[in-house]
């Protein structure tokens, strides 16, 4: 029998109560509901900013053709997740709004020239997360603070405002967010501060895992799955100038997100010189944890998550993303790209970054050394992951069906550190 919580469980009373509010308000017409209708969106958002430009928007058309019907008729929001999905929609409309205007008045932005950078890749749940922040924490190196992911378009006051106000609207939502399942914090500790993934600036473009790992929109994930996202990273390489410009910071970037198996072809296009970390795990663990994180996050928007369909899809996407992605590493050069085990990084972190470092030609300092070393202690204090429990029996799974799909990986791919140490 599954022990996975009811979604009524993660809700706080006084949450359920504000929920019952806003229907009562919406169906006596007293408040705009969040009927996740486009046009509306488009109109508030204009509306807010003072502004009318997209810029180009053939390709979010295309994935907003497919990802409202998708919601409106697979995911099964209830009233939290209609808020959310409104809310984020409406965010991006208005950032890009904002990113328009920006683009027009200071043409400089697209001229800005963005270091090669390091990108990590591999599957939800095997480390990625903690390789990113481990060569992030080197000073020699910059990245996406997650609230610069979350919002990665400066708001007006951002400009004027000695503490950026993206940082405190991030640390709200994050507050909400425990607050409301306590759990999303077990499964992937961060903070507005955090080096974080880009999945927000892919989210720019309604593409991403951001979008899927939240709702069950099987259609959507689909059409991300084999329609052409080219667009999607030409606009996240723009955003990602967009930074540089406001910030001044021209270090190379430590990118991850598991998205890039899938779009692997699309971000070495964009940067043809990138030096790429393959990070791999047990795929039984890899599986259980991606299926516990997705569920963890659906559970709170829909009332009618089946643990069983969670388990199905996480198991298809983890084998389809490492399919797609191990189509294209013959394409990168040897000397720019390394595999990297869990285990690996369990036993000795210091090792696997010495050996990364050493794959690159990078010179791994004292003070890049001493930095990641203050990183581990701090995430040992203040995030612990030993909490996140989950079992392959929560989603429908067994051991066995999960080891033979992947039977041609465990060999190639589980542990291939050691045979290269």
């Amino acid at each position: 029998m599954s022990r996975l919580p009811t979604a009524s469980s993660f809700r706080p009373f006084p949450l359920n109560g504000l929920m019952r509010g806003l229907e009562r308000m919406w169906d006596k017409g007293l408040q705009p509901p969040a009927d996740l209708c486009w046009d509306r969106i488009v109109t508030r958002a204009m509306r807010d900013t003072g502004l009318d430009d997209l810029g180009d928007t053939r390709f979010l058309d295309r994935q907003r053709d497919v990802l409202l019907p998708a919601l409106r008729e697979e995911a099964r929001l209830n009233t939290l997740g209609k808020v959310i999905a409104h809310g984020s929609l409406l965010k991006i409309v208005k950032e890009r709004l904002w990113a328009e205007a920006l683009f027009r008045r200071h043409p400089e932005i697209d001229a800005e020239v963005l270091a090669p950078p390091i990108v990590v890749v591999g599957p939800m749940r095997s480390g990625t997360t903690r390789l990113q922040r481990l060569i992030a924490a080197d000073p020699a190196f910059s990245a996406f603070r997650l609230y610069e992911s979350t919002c990665p378009v400066p708001w007006p006051k951002s400009f004027t405002q000695v503490i950026d106000p993206r940082i405190s609207r991030t640390r709200f939502g994050l507050r909400v967010l425990t607050w409301i399942n306590p759990r999303n914090a077990e499964v992937h500790p961060t903070g507005p501060l955090e080096v974080d993934e880009e999945l927000g600036l892919l989210e720019h473009s309604l593409h991403g895992a951001l979008i899927e790992a939240q709702r069950r929109i099987p259609s959507f994930a689909r059409h991300c799955e084999t329609a052409d996202m080219a667009p999607a990273y030409a606009r996240m390489k723009r955003l990602m100038k967009l930074r540089q410009w406001f910030t001044g910071d021209r270090r190379p970037l430590v990118l991850k997100t598991p998205q890039y198996m899938a779009d692997l072809a699309h971000l070495l296009a964009e940067f043809p010189d990138a030096r790429f970390v393959f990070t791999h795990r047990d795929p039984v663990s890899v599986v259980a944890s991606s299926a516990s994180l997705a569920w963890n996050q659906m559970v709170v928007q829909s009332d009618h998550v089946d643990p069983r369909w969670v388990g199905r899809e996480w198991l298809w996407k983890t084998r389809h993303r490492m399919d797609r992605a191990n189509a294209v590493r013959p394409r990168i050069a040897d000397d720019r790209q390394i595999d990297i085990g869990f285990e690996e990084v369990n036993a000795s972190w210091p090792s696997a970054v010495q050996r990364i470092y050493a794959r690159f030609g990078l010179d791994l300092t004292a003070d890049a050394r001493a930095a990641m070393r203050a990183y581990v202690a701090r995430a040992a204090r203040e995030h612990p992951f030993a909490h996140h429990r989950y079992t392959l029996e929560d989603f429908g799974l067994t051991r066995g069906e999960v080891e033979e799909l992947f039977a041609d990986q465990r060999t190639a791919t589980a542990e291939p550190a050691r045979a290269a140490a």
